[in-house]
């Protein structure tokens, strides 16, 4: 059995750092244009992002480049200079949404693999056929399709990859086709833009038109939280899903998401996706890993379930995120100093995660003690003193310099406290 690819989210290079430590296969992002995540693509220009393609290659590992918005008129031109210049930089794949955009881009690149991006709404082996046909590699699958439609899809076309998404946020509508950014406040959705209003409270009325009453209707003071999703996570359900044989990738949503997101994600899909083809698979070990992360609550989305058949996808409570974890600092690639992120203390135990594959050495010195216990490991600082020799009573998110380590760890190592209840 061919082993399936881990695919997380690279929305700038320490995140595409991270993301790769700890245990991804590929990533995919890009620079802003033409992209579905403009925010997370203005995090790297031309230059960086070429050096991202190198450094993944460095790594033996593959990125895909993010072009699946849906071009106007007046965009074309520059939709093709803009696929001539990530060309060049020979990254893995282009994701591409429309047929016009695959037409262009094998005019253009004809070298460069196509993936048909989620947004082209593939639900079943007639639509794939199309894209299939045109020169698209593999196809990354509705959110809405289920696991039997995919097999279905790979009876029929057996060369044709296909990649799901198990991981991350979801959109209120139909595979993202939304109008309700542009409408409220002007920002497109499918030009990558997307103001996330369906996370936002509402206030409803309701009227009744014979006699003008104007009724308030309230979930509570806060108003109501009508089309908020919950996150999907399918870490329950690897062994399944790669059990069928059928998909290629497994897919981490979450390019904007912090860089912490992109460590805990990989690493638990990594550790889910190794333990099945072992022989060992623990869905409530990764799952417990998974709820460190800020998220909106889980659901296990669509695969096995149609969305006419669900009633628990909707958080109708809150559209904040919620964690189990705080990040207290990112050990830089020195492995001797760390950013701060949150606040650390002397005499404070802090919880170290590492890249897999890594290993720490226990230290006890004058600046504080690398320790491990009941299988995880820990730091605690005796002073805190920065790069440059100054002590510190304590540290906050926001210092800039960066703060001496005890002992070398891991590059990228993350520390974390939990939150009181």
């Amino acid at each position: 059995m061919k082993k399936a690819e881990l695919l997380s989210p690279a929305g700038n290079f320490e995140k595409l750092k991270i993301a790769l430590a700890y245990g991804a296969d590929a990533v995919y992002g890009g620079v802003s244009h033409f992209s579905l995540r403009i925010r997370s693509g203005k995090e790297f220009t031309y230059d960086t992002f070429h050096e991202a393609i190198d450094y993944t290659h460095a790594q033996g590992k593959k990125l895909y480049v993010t072009v699946n918005g849906f071009p106007f008129n007046n965009q074309l031109k520059m939709l093709g200079e803009h696929i001539r210049k990530v060309a060049a930089m020979k990254p893995d794949a282009l994701i591409v949404s429309t047929p016009g955009v695959i037409k262009m881009a094998k005019d253009i690149a004809p070298e460069i693999p196509l993936h048909l991006s989620t947004q082209a709404n593939v639900l079943n082996y007639l639509d794939a056929e199309v894209f299939y046909g045109m020169g698209v590699e593999r196809i990354i699958a509705a959110r809405e399709v289920s696991l039997k439609d995919l097999i279905e899809i790979k009876k029929h076309l057996p060369d044709l990859e296909i990649e799901i998404f198990v991981h991350g946020s979801m959109c209120f509508a139909y595979s993202g086709r939304c109008l309700i950014s542009s409408l409220q406040s002007g920002r497109v959705p499918n030009r990558g833009s997307c103001a996330n209003d369906c996370r936002f409270d509402y206030t409803l009325y309701a009227e009744n038109p014979d006699n003008g009453v104007l009724m308030k209707i309230e979930q509570d003071e806060a108003g109501t939280h009508i089309m908020n999703a919950k996150d999907m996570n399918m870490a329950a359900h690897v062994d399944e899903i790669l059990q069928s044989g059928v998909i290629d990738s497994l897919k981490i949503e979450g390019r904007t998401k912090s860089p912490y997101y992109a460590a805990v994600t990989a690493r638990a899909y990594r550790e889910a996706i190794d333990d099945f083809y072992a022989g060992k698979f623990d869905a409530r070990k990764y799952e417990e890993e998974l709820l460190t992360t800020k998220h909106r609550g889980f659901s296990d989305a669509y695969l096995f379930q149609r969305p006419h058949d669900r009633d628990d996808t909707q958080n109708l409570e809150t559209a904040m995120s919620e964690g189990t974890y705080e990040v207290s600092g990112l050990v830089q690639e020195d492995g001797m100093h760390f950013m701060c992120k949150y606040k650390t203390y002397p005499h404070t135990p802090i919880e170290l995660i590492y890249p897999p594959h890594e290993e720490i050495e226990p230290v006890d010195n004058a600046l504080g003690k690398i320790y491990q216990k009941e299988g995880t490991w820990w730091i605690e600082f005796k002073k805190i003193v920065t790069d440059t020799d100054k002590e510190l009573e304590s540290v906050h998110s926001g210092y800039t310099l960066p703060i001496k380590l005890p002992g070398k760890l891991p590059p990228l190592t993350i520390m974390r406290q939990r939150i009181s209840a």
